[in-house]
């Protein structure tokens, strides 16, 4: 049996700790025990997402957070602006549309990332939005947005900032208080190492005064109810029990670790797999390049396709492929979670071998030298 790396940008490994838990028996969520492990738990959020505000969780998948920001910071008929750049900027103006809002979209060029210049020219033309809908990293190109300036922006302006950070989170930094970020919303199977299941929202009080104001059209996702639960340290429905023991663990993890740490952990890693990759010929898809995750051109006379396929079924290293019209034109190596600096060791190899098994001139080990002499000479290893 072939043993199997996961590299994709969600879901990402699980550590054995994260592991152990979800093997626990289960117990009931309207009990003291529970209640502890939940205390326990928002606390954790709050120093993952650099906030002092409360950190709402939900059964769900990051998607459904999307749709209880809109939901709830925005009303029928309002105009909203959502900016796109990818697959998940899309998301943002779907939900708003799906909704009945009326979506104003910055469309930036996928692979590139909003100028703040070009925001405030939208926002002074449509004076009307209150809400803007941005993303931290876009995962479907490997780009970073520069979420500090447009919060900035955002706060000159009196506008709402949401931001969606479901593949940033932990693996970018992101001072949601410090930088005057009113939203975020975030997933449990990227940077924090769980499967999929939980989503988390955190929110200032400037956006829960517009909140305040709305017409709530939701059952699930009334953040009202959310939000009076919470202050009792409970959730108005059925949380996913097994998953919020897991999730104890795993912050403790982070926590131990330092997210300043792991931060600079990803931003070395993110480099040196960038660096290797040119080595070999290959060129960085974005301008803009997350730390989360890198996506690489695939080189001409190469299918896309076919690599994913080379890498996944013949080394045992999945990586994600490209989407919508960078299907078969990029790979996606991500930099999240449960993983370190050999980590990168092994899917630059696997690069490697699956490029010279599909017919491309590669020099063994240079890409994977590339990795080790960066490392080195940062003192990873020391």
């Amino acid at each position: 049996m072939r043993k199997k790396f996961l590299f994709t940008p969600g879901p990402t490994p699980l550590p054995p700790e994260v592991q152990e838990a979800l093997s626990r028996p289960i117990i009931h969520h309207r009990t003291t025990d529970y209640q502890e492990i939940f205390a326990e738990v928002n606390e954790g959020l709050k120093y993952i997402f650099q906030t002092e505000n409360p950190v709402f969780t939900f059964a769900s998948s990051g998607t459904g957070v999307m749709e209880a920001a809109v939901v709830n910071l925005t009303r029928e008929g309002e105009k909203a602006l959502a900016i796109v750049g990818g697959k998940f900027g899309e998301r943002w103006k779907e939900i708003l549309e799906a909704f009945g809002r009326e979506c104003v979209s910055l469309d930036v060029e996928w692979g590139s990332a909003p100028r703040v210049e070009e925001v405030e020219k939208i926002l002074d033309k449509n004076p009307d939005v209150e809400v803007v809908f941005a993303t931290l990293c876009e995962t479907s190109t490997g780009t970073k947005t520069d979420i500090k300036s447009l919060a900035e922006l955002c706060n000159k302006k009196g506008k709402i900032l949401v931001v969606d950070a479901i593949s940033g989170l932990v693996a970018m930094e992101l001072r949601t208080d410090e930088w005057g970020v009113d939203v975020v919303v975030a997933g449990s199977q990227k940077g924090i190492m769980l499967p999929p299941g939980l989503a988390f929202l955190s929110i200032n009080e400037k956006a829960w005064k517009k909140i305040e104001n709305n017409d709530i059209k939701a059952y699930y996702f009334d953040l009202k109810k959310t939000k009076k639960a919470y202050e009792k340290t409970d959730t108005p429905f059925t949380p996913a029990v097994g998953l919020i023991v897991a999730l104890r663990e795993s912050l403790r993890m982070i926590k131990e670790e330092g997210l300043e740490n792991i931060w600079k952990k990803f931003s070395l890693i993110s480099f040196a797999v960038r660096e290797a990759v040119k080595t070999l010929g290959l060129e960085i898809f974005s301008r803009y390049p997350a730390e989360a995750v890198t996506a690489v051109k695939v080189p001409q006379g190469i299918d896309g396709i076919e690599l994913y396929k080379a890498m996944k079924e013949k080394i045992g290293v999945q990586v994600a492929g490209g989407q919508a019209h960078l299907k078969g034109k990029i790979i996606r190596i991500a930099h999240m979670g449960y993983m370190d600096y050999t980590d990168a060791i092994l899917a630059i190899s696997a690069l490697e071998t699956a490029l010279s098994i599909l017919g491309y001139s590669v020099e063994f080990g240079k890409g994977v030298g590339k990795v080790m002499e960066i490392f080195l000479k940062e003192g990873v290893f020391q």
